[in-house]
């Protein structure tokens, strides 16, 4: 069991809950947790309550992935964070929001979210605003190229 922690870009908790963890490496850490709030209508998704969420959480990469399945294995999609890279400890993750999102859909299109809130958020530095840029990049590639946890896109394509 580990505790996840989502921060404001000042550092204010915002989120904390539990997941399982499933692989760890020294930059790399994997957790299952389960959606356990009311359900939520994204409108490109929706969370229900024992939604499989299995998260990938970097610590050399501005951005979190979240391979999100109903509860009987079907994929939904996967839910990015735009983020400073992940404080691994041994029983808990931090990671700092920086506003943007990326859904990507089972096809493989993504939708970016939130700019609006990312151009408006006063409070984030200029390396916050260039870190943030990067990982979202290089996550868009990942995702154009197939790369490591969309690599199962190449099965919907």
């Amino acid at each position: 069991m580990i505790t996840v922690i989502k921060l404001d870009p000042l550092g204010a908790e915002k989120l904390r809950y539990y997941g399982d963890v499933l692989r760890r490496s020294s930059e790399e850490i994997v957790v299952q947790a389960s959606w356990t709030m009311a359900e939520r209508d994204l409108g490109y998704t929706r969370f229900e309550p024992g939604d499989r969420f299995i998260e990938y959480y970097y610590a050399d990469r501005w951005f979190n992935i979240f391979d999100i399945s109903h509860q009987d294995g079907r994929r939904k999609g996967w839910y990015c964070n735009i983020t400073e890279p992940a404080h691994i400890q041994e029983t808990c993750i931090e990671q700092v929001d920086l506003f943007l999102d990326v859904w990507v859909d089972t096809s493989g299109t993504p939708l970016l979210l939130d700019e609006d809130e990312f151009a408006a958020a006063s409070m984030l530095t200029g390396s916050q605003r260039q870190g943030a840029q990067q990982g979202l990049q290089t996550l868009l590639q990942m995702v154009e190229n197939r790369q490591a946890v969309f690599s199962s896109l190449a099965e919907y394509s």
